[in-house]
């Protein structure tokens, strides 16, 4: 009896220290690579901030008028904001990488449905940023033509406008990532 319950110990421990010895290698790779996704992430952060800064595409937001919504919104300038959402993408990116070294199929569906996911939510994005910036030329147009037309409730007319173009915009942006 005792020889049996013996074995089953041995048994049993033998294939936990076997699981562990490996399962350690993977995390182990897992983590190396989320270390090194993040080192790289910064790395690409700083460059694109100093490329963006060479071309002065703070002042190309100032001119359309991205600049002043961020500042409304009190989000940081449009050349961190950009830097910052490569560097969440980059390590995001890394990270996926680093969880499907582990070998779970469960993981390695949901981060497969993961990166098919990551361009929609970036066109919508991008709708969005598009949307507000037409928003805000038709409301500009509205202001002036009202305006020059003498009707006296031009600027609640104008932000009449805008509010209607982002509204469209937002449900536009939402049923493209199949939230609406």
């Amino acid at each position: 009896m005792t020889e049996t319950l013996l074995n089953g110990v041995t048994q049993t421990l033998n294939a936990a220290l076997e699981m562990a010895l490996h399962t350690v290698p993977k995390i182990l790779g897992m983590v190396i690579i989320v270390a090194v996704g993040w080192v790289i992430a910064i790395i690409v952060k700083i460059i694109l901030r100093h490329a963006l800064n060479l071309v002065k595409f703070n002042v190309l937001c100032d001119n359309v008028g991205a600049s002043q919504m961020l500042t409304k919104a009190d989000l940081p300038p449009p050349t961190e904001l950009l830097a910052r959402l490569v560097f969440w993408v980059t390590w995001a990116t890394f990270l996926m990488l680093g969880i499907s070294t582990l070998g779970m199929v469960v993981l390695q569906e949901q981060i497969s449905r993961f990166f098919l996911y990551v361009p929609q939510i970036f066109v919508a994005l991008l709708i969005l940023l598009i949307g507000i910036l037409l928003a805000n030329f038709v409301s500009r147009a509205v202001l002036l033509g009202m305006v020059n037309a003498n009707v006296p409730s031009a600027r609640l007319l104008s932000n009449a406008v805008r509010m209607f173009i982002v509204i469209l915009t937002v449900a536009l942006a939402l049923e493209h990532v199949a939230l609406a």
